[in-house]
């Protein structure tokens, strides 16, 4: 009899927990400390307001893998595509100036003032010869295939479920350096005052992205082997370049190899991968 007690009050617990349990998960991972009315101190779990107007669609709620995959690529793809459109305009802008500077053409007003602006934005030094600061940004102006800014994002994310997608759509883990430029980690340690970026558009976080990559001076392997695979006229590999990923996680040759597995995991959901 005592023992028949003990296995009803156990499933009893259980049957608690499991209502209990889904009511949380709505909620974002942050905590607050409060005092109840007798003074003890207790934990209360409160919902992050997202710091963006953008309709996320609710990736967490989405139990079919499959299906999840095919709506999280789906919502990214177009901001992707375009941003790769547009970089790649300027490239063949910055093609054509190499190629008259090569055969010792004079420049245009306006293409010297875009060789400027150019310099200045994407990080080049000012310095340099005319013909080599045009050299460095052949490197620089150029798309990251569509796969691997896909696989990085649903990696980084979480699928997009992570706080930091749904609360600031930083699919990317994302950095800034500037109070209130974004979201304060949980698990920050003391002494650190970086916080993770926070992007009004979807269209914003794979630009900050993209210009990472194309301009940060960790990825510069990354962008060494791109300018040889274009030099020798192959593809983009996303598998290649994801090699040139080592700084981008402390976790390094673990992290490259688990996004080379994803992307070769998930190609059917790609509409080209060889940009």
């Amino acid at each position: 009899m005592y023992k028949s007690w003990i296995i009803k009050a156990s499933l009893l617990s259980l049957f608690v927990i499991a209502l209990i349990v889904p009511l949380f998960n709505d909620y974002s991972d942050a905590l607050k400390t409060g005092d109840d009315k007798d003074g003890v101190s207790v934990i209360k779990k409160v919902k992050e307001i997202p710091l963006h107007n953008v309709n996320l669609p609710e990736f967490s709620q989405i139990r079919d893998v499959k299906e999840k995959k095919k709506q999280f690529f789906a919502f990214l793809t177009p901001a992707i595509i375009n941003e790769n459109k547009r970089i790649s305009q300027l490239r063949q802008q910055v093609l054509v100036i190499q190629e008259k500077l090569s055969s010792q053409q004079a420049l245009s007003s306006q293409e010297s003032q875009l060789v400027q602006a150019l310099t200045t934005k994407y990080r080049v030094k000012h310095e340099l010869k005319p013909i080599d600061k045009v050299a460095e940004l052949v490197r620089r102006v150029d798309v990251v295939p569509q796969a691997l800014v896909l696989v990085q994002a649903a990696n980084e994310s979480a699928w997009g479920t992570s706080r930091f997608a749904r609360i600031g759509l930083n699919f990317f883990g994302i950095w800034c350096f500037k109070k209130g430029c974004g979201m304060v980690p949980n698990g920050r340690d003391e002494g650190l005052k970086h916080e993770v970026a926070a992007f009004q558009s979807v269209e914003n976080a794979v630009q900050h992205y993209l210009f990472n990559i194309n301009t940060n001076s960790a990825y510069h392997v990354f962008r060494t082997i791109r300018e040889q695979l274009r030099q020798q006229n192959k593809p983009l590999s996303p598998q290649i370049l994801a090699t040139g990923l080592l700084p981008y996680s402390e976790r390094g040759t673990d992290y490259v190899l688990e996004i080379s597995d994803m992307i070769r995991h998930n190609q059917h959901y790609f509409t080209d991968y060889s940009e």
